[in-house]
């Protein structure tokens, strides 16, 4: 009995009939040789019940004889504490997998149920297993899953890992799925929502619990109150819109933009409509007459919850906006997408506008929405009001954008009175003092 080197393996020959070769060093390690020159490497070992039993490591060729050999020393240290290597892989093939719950969850109804979901919110949640948690995720046993495989998953999307851009398959056609920071949080964020569904159904394995998703690090958030605060932000923009769709006025460094493509952001911008709503917006949706959107309860975010349709109110110049687009059947898309593509991508022409129109870094384009809200609150919009124009499910949501308005409030009399208090208490110079009455002339 020769040790099992490299050597000897690729001096091996077609025995003219099935034959072990063992290993001189490991007991139960060798190799099954056949006739037809497929051979592998194997452990044999007997089980608790003093049952002789085979287990295979893996092909030679597809493995070196150094891997068979620590693979083949593990399953020997595992069968002397008392387990038994081929009834866990056997059970190992049984077990539920994280791709098994994900095949699971895409087909679910009911209450948090993926069926029960918004068709934009599938179509997202949808790329987000597909593109991310399947490739990176999908191979691991449930029960055997950690908050380090999660980790490693989350670092490898932020990263870029999983990330694709390639032909779709149809006519100018393209699947774009990105990485970065926000990608990766949320992509943890559905496998746990998953994992919760997947406990509530009865799905998920006893000791498993979306917990163990809850205790990963993935980060914060960036912050939510980046907003457009000025009116001068806002007309940087539009004439940056305006510019990037005119072939005339482009310099040297711009890139055109589709008119469609302008258009969809002004309309986000008019009427803090979330981003899906608009380049999912379709004509039967559309009322110009009564200068509104209807969307109806099972097309829109909180629709399966509020059990309500959601109606965006539509400002002149945004009605004249949609009114310019190219008419179309009632299930035709108002902002058309490139042509192969299924909807219009938003993401690289709002990075071009933000940087053109020299917005603030951490705005996207929810942040618009956000910016509509403040402005609302500033302007003295109850949160009853916020809620109906923004479509909120909970008022509470709303309430925070009225609470934010009154400390912003508070915080420019402070600075506003910050001079007066300054002569009043004789901290100010004479000549910085302003004359009230000179003020009034």
């Amino acid at each position: 009995m020769p040790k099992i080197t490299k050597r000897v393996v690729d001096a091996l020959a077609k025995p003219e009939k099935r034959a072990w070769l063992w290993d001189s060093e490991i007991k139960g390690f060798g190799i099954a040789l056949r006739p037809t020159g497929t051979h592998s490497y194997a452990f044999n070992y007997r089980d608790k019940h003093g049952r002789l039993t085979n287990i295979t490591i893996g092909k030679v060729g597809s493995m070196t004889p150094d891997e068979a050999r620590k693979a083949a020393d593990k399953l020997r240290r595992d069968v002397m504490d008392g387990r038994s290597p081929l009834a866990e892989k056997r059970a190992a093939k049984q077990a539920l997998t994280v791709g098994d719950l994900l095949d699971k969850y895409l087909k679910s109804s009911g209450k948090k149920g993926f069926l029960s979901k918004a068709p934009s919110t599938q179509y997202v949640d949808r790329g987000r297993i597909e593109r991310h948690l399947r490739p990176l995720l999908g191979k691991h046993i449930l029960e055997a899953l950690t908050p380090a495989d999660v980790e490693r998953a989350h670092a490898k999307i932020v990263a870029g890992k999983t990330a694709v851009d390639k032909p779709s398959g149809k006519k100018r056609g393209r699947i774009l799925a990105k990485g970065g920071e926000g990608t990766a949080r949320m992509a943890v964020r559905l496998l746990r929502a998953i994992l919760s569904w997947g406990k509530m159904s009865g799905v998920l394995p006893a000791g498993v619990s979306p917990d163990l998703v809850a205790s990963t690090n993935i980060g914060q958030d960036g912050k939510r109150g980046v907003i457009l605060d000025d009116h001068d932000a806002y007309s940087r923009l539009w004439r940056v819109l305006d510019k990037l769709t005119d072939p005339s006025a482009l310099g040297d460094d711009d890139k055109l933009l589709r008119t469609e493509v302008a258009d969809a952001i002004r309309v986000i911008v008019l009427t803090g409509a979330r981003k899906g709503e608009i380049i999912g917006l379709r004509w039967r949706h559309v009322d110009l007459k009564a200068g509104r959107l209807a969307l109806p309860l099972d097309e829109h975010k909180t629709g399966r919850k509020t059990g309500e349709e959601r109606v965006i109110g539509l400002p002149a110049m945004a009605q004249a906006i949609i009114a310019r687009q190219p008419a179309g059947d009632p299930d035709d898309l108002v902002f058309r997408p490139a042509r192969g593509g299924d909807r219009m991508d938003l993401t690289r022409p709002w990075s071009i506008v933000r940087k053109a129109a020299e917005l603030p870094a951490g705005i996207g384009l929810h942040g618009l929405r956000h910016s509509l809200a403040s402005h609302m609150a500033m302007d003295g919009a109850q949160a009853a009001e916020i809620m109906t124009t923004l479509g909120h499910r909970d008022i509470t949501t709303s309430q925070k954008y009225v609470h934010w308005a009154r400390d912003k409030r508070q915080a420019l009399a402070e600075r506003a009175a910050a001079g007066i208090v300054a002569a009043i208490s004789g901290k100010e110079e004479p000549g910085n003092v302003v004359n009230i009455a000179d003020a009034r002339s």
